[in-house]
């Protein structure tokens, strides 16, 4: 038995009649708009925000497209990437029954909204080097498994997974297997949404939020087959993107150009760090990163991380998950405030050899 989306999915979501917008009955940009119960005065800031934005986010879809070498049908955008999560637990995880599959150390919104929805968790932790447990993840399954989600470059570790292991969990696993690919741009590995076409029960999400600077803005993106995103758009809220995010987000595609350029920055200072970091006394690993960070093992480092805070300088203290005792995560700054970082540690290198 190969994926069947019909039969992944909760029993009633493809009963379910979706909201119809004002914007849904009328798409078009130009007339006298009476149909939303809108202020037709306009916004107390003197903008156009009166007006309901485009609930499928068109415009950006066509531009963002060609970027990705995806169809825009293949494309859904979410306000974060936490909201296709939760989308894809609500459409396919019948609460109190169904599970998903986590691979420890790894992001935490997968357990958090699995929680919220009362989704069971099945956890596979991974290898001591970060990597994929492939015949442990698979002998997890069960009949009620729904979703494994595979971070990759993974969060807190920095390291990208084994492809051809998360080949292997695709092809052998019934339901649908999410890779999160939220640091993908500081990576020398090709995203999955150049495999959507060869597995139908693969979902890749992606975000603004990093490479791209519009964490403020809250946008993500969700990439798969044109049956899955359409279920997505079924039981999204109808106005989930702000008009105000879409026009940020399309002036920012007209600078893709520069997305490069910019990463190519981010990567050459987390070269520098890590360098700077592997100097230190009390250092005792930094993993290797394809992200925009790098996980950091030491001596006492908790300490290390009060002492930080202390110097305002903040990091992530990730030394209580599981497989990163000891560790700090730490993002990859400017030249400066890496500088700041490193010879702040180095005023304490004397205060850690005594303790």
């Amino acid at each position: 038995m190969g994926f069947e989306l019909e039969k992944l999915l909760r029993p009633h979501i493809l009963q379910i009649k979706p909201y119809s917008s004002a914007r849904d009955e009328y798409t078009g940009k130009v007339g006298i708009f009476l149909d939303a119960n809108e202020n037709p005065y306009g916004a107390l800031t003197g903008e156009p925000f009166n007006r309901y934005p485009d609930p499928y986010q068109a415009d950006i879809k066509e531009k963002l497209a060609p970027v990705k070498g995806v169809a825009k049908e293949q494309i859904f955008l979410g306000n974060g990437s936490d909201e296709a999560i939760d989308l894809l637990m609500r459409a396919f995880c019948v609460p109190g029954k169904d599970n998903i599959i986590l691979l420890p150390p790894t992001y935490g919104m997968y357990e958090v909204s699995a929680s919220i929805n009362d989704i069971a968790i099945k956890r596979v932790n991974l290898t001591t080097d970060f990597q994929l447990r492939t015949s442990a993840i698979l002998e997890a399954v069960d009949e009620n498994s729904k979703i494994i989600f595979i971070c990759s470059p993974n969060n807190p570790s920095g390291n990208k997974m084994d492809r051809n292991a998360i080949r292997e969990i695709i092809q052998k696993f019934h339901g649908l297997v999410v890779v999160d690919e939220a640091y993908i741009d500081f990576s020398d590995e090709p995203s999955f949404t150049t495999e959507l076409g060869h597995y139908p029960n693969l979902l890749v999400m992606q975000t603004f939020s990093k490479a791209w600077g519009l964490a403020n803005l809250r946008i993500g993106m969700a990439f798969a087959s044109e049956k899955i995103i359409r279920i997505l758009n079924l039981i999204k809220p109808p106005y989930n993107i702000s008009g105000l995010t879409q026009q940020k987000v399309l002036e920012t595609l007209e600078k893709a150009d520069q997305l490069e350029a910019l990463v190519k920055e981010v990567m050459k200072e987390r070269v520098m760090l890590v360098e700077a970091l592997d100097d230190l006394s009390f250092v005792l690993e930094c993993y290797p990163s394809h992200a925009n960070f790098v996980l950091v093992k030491m001596d006492h480092a908790q300490k290390i991380y009060e002492y930080l805070i202390h110097e305002m300088i903040i990091v992530r203290d990730r030394s209580k998950v599981v497989l990163c005792e000891d560790c700090l995560r730490i993002s990859v700054g400017t030249q400066e405030e890496n500088t700041l970082l490193i010879e702040a540690l180095t005023r304490y290198e004397p205060i850690i050899k005594n303790l």
